[in-house]
């Protein structure tokens, strides 16, 4: 890892550290991604984290409170757009026709998308939107 690689993940580490510390498991590489998403028959939320703005302020808050329900996912696991990008690019392949988005978050269960939810759904609204379409999707497919 070069110089500019470490200062970024060190910059980034707060923002892993918000999804680790709420439950959520990190997946950094591709044969970690394909591991979960090949053996995983429970629901799942995957976020596809970021450090951009709406990341910070909307997606990772919106992801943590969707899951103080009684219905929500059994997993919980998150890939990081441009620090682990091979893991990203590998997640990004198990979601069929979707474009490539982060942050995003994506509901899947025996290994199918159930539900995905776009940067462009995420940026310019509000946190409560966010969470009301993840519990939403948690109370049709957890």
């Amino acid at each position: 890892m070069n110089a500019y690689e470490q200062y970024m993940r060190e910059i980034a580490q707060p923002m892993r550290d918000e999804l680790t510390n709420a439950g959520f498991k990190e997946l950094v590489t591709p044969d970690e991604v394909d591991e979960f998403m090949d053996t995983n028959t429970d629901s799942a939320l995957i976020v596809v984290n970021s450090v951009c703005g709406c990341a910070a302020g909307l997606a990772r808050p919106a992801a943590i409170e969707s899951l103080q329900g009684e219905t929500k996912p059994s997993q919980l696991v998150t890939v990081f757009a441009g620090q682990d990008r091979d893991a990203t690019a590998k997640m990004r392949d198990y979601f069929k026709d979707v474009e490539p988005s982060s942050p995003s978050m994506a509901l899947v269960k025996d290994g199918q998308l159930k539900h995905f939810i776009p940067r462009e759904q995420i940026e310019g609204y509000e946190v409560e939107d966010i969470v009301s379409q993840l519990t939403d999707a948690y109370a049709k497919h957890c």
